[in-house]
């Protein structure tokens, strides 16, 4: 039940995420995608600091509900400031600042996960939490459908995004509860320094006794891992920070509905919803790692297929670029419970917020990178580079297994 806030959280940012920069788009038409590619950057940089400072400061208190709270109730006010201007650069700045206090509910979010279950269930809960406020995130993108068909204004859009994270701040306030004892992240990682001895115990053993070994004794590599984060999210902001505006010009094409754009998004969201199941049912502490590498190659040959969205007729590319999302969709989110239950065994307590200042580092970059590369060049340079980059962080994450 403690969830249930996050899922209007996420209904309201599903709605925000596709209407924003369109809206960008129509107050500043002709620069409107250099002015995204500045908020969202802008923005990014500014979280990056921030989820440090709450990842270290909810586990510095061991109090995570207060920041979950302070987080729903700042996007709240921020939305409605949103409201009450049309100036491009001050939209920017609310928000970057409304950014760096809406990450604060992310590492305590991962937090509480971490320490209400065991380690054998992280993948498990973290599928459904994640595949439950995409359910959110979906209906909010259907919201913004509806309310674009039926031409309720960005004033409008904007007041209803406000208060769906209205409702999650009373929701939060309600059910969400601190842990009373804070540990498995630390038996987790007692529980790995003892295997890795007792592994090379056993290996020195047989090397005395004069046997053969084949077996290697090797850590994880950190590094490799963290280096593979940053590139995937670089890559996925390169792709998706301008993607609203490139499936809005081929359905423009098409002559389609404006609002077809929110319903490819749902579409999307599905594929993410149905990710989220699999990983669920069938993901273990094992198949994580397993995972890693063939979804992140998944999601590189995507990107290279977009190139022959460009090349097709502009009904063609509407159906075939839906496909698409729907599979990144899909590939996305097996890709994120995997990590997000490794950082949760690799990131020591005390730093929980690294894990969204990595993605945050990839994500600021991108967000700038991808909306320049498409004005300046156009999207076939930004579907290369993307799957480029995807392919780098394919081969950072077998340098990690």
């Amino acid at each position: 039940m403690w969830r249930l806030g996050f899922f209007f959280h996420e209904m309201g940012f599903g709605l925000l995420s596709i209407f924003l920069p369109v809206y960008v788009v129509y107050i500043a038409p002709g620069n409107g995608l250099f002015y995204i590619g500045i908020m969202s950057a802008l923005a990014v940089f500014s979280a990056i600091p921030a989820s440090f400072f709450w990842g270290y400061l909810c586990d510095k208190t061991r109090h995570y509900k207060r920041f979950i709270l302070l987080s729903f109730l700042a996007s709240t006010a921020f939305l409605y400031f949103f409201t009450l201007t049309t100036d491009v650069g001050l939209l920017i700045v609310l928000y970057a600042a409304m950014t760096t206090l809406h990450v604060a509910h992310e590492p305590p979010k991962n937090v509480l996960i971490a320490e209400l279950y065991s380690r054998e269930d992280w993948e498990k809960n973290f599928a459904f939490y994640e595949g439950f406020t995409e359910v959110g995130s979906l209906i909010g993108l259907l919201l913004g459908f509806f309310m674009s068909t039926f031409g309720l204004g960005p004033i409008n859009t904007l007041l209803v995004c406000s208060g769906l994270n209205l409702v999650a701040f009373v929701l939060s306030l309600m059910l969400v509860r601190d842990p009373a004892l804070i540990f498995e992240r630390r038996l987790v990682g007692i529980e790995k320094t003892i295997d890795f001895a007792s592994r090379g115990v056993f290996l020195a053993s047989r090397i005395l006794d004069g046997m053969s070994v084949r077996e290697k004794l090797k850590r994880e590599n950190v590094t490799a891992f963290c280096v593979g984060l940053v590139l995937f999210s670089l890559a996925t902001s390169i792709l998706f920070t301008p993607m609203p505006i490139f499936i809005s010009n081929i359905t423009k094409a098409a002559l389609l509905p404006a609002g077809l754009v929110f319903a490819i998004y749902v579409l999307n969201s599905g594929g993410g919803v149905a990710g989220y199941a699999l990983a669920r049912a069938r993901s273990t502490r094992s198949t994580g790692k397993a995972n890693l590498g063939r979804i992140v190659m998944f999601r590189s040959v995507l990107a290279f297929l977009l190139i022959a969205v460009l090349q097709m007729s502009a009904s063609v590319a509407v159906g075939l670029a839906t496909m698409i999302l729907i599979f990144m969709g899909f590939a996305y989110a097996i890709f994120l419970v995997s990590t997000l239950s490794l950082s949760m065994e690799l990131i020591p307590a005390g730093k929980a917020g690294l894990f969204n200042v990595l993605i945050g580092i990839g994500g600021a970059l991108g967000s700038f990178i991808g909306p320049f590369i498409a004005q300046a060049s156009g999207f076939f340079n930004v579907f290369i580079i993307a799957g480029v980059i995807f392919f780098s962080a394919y081969v950072a994450f077998k340098i990690f297994s």
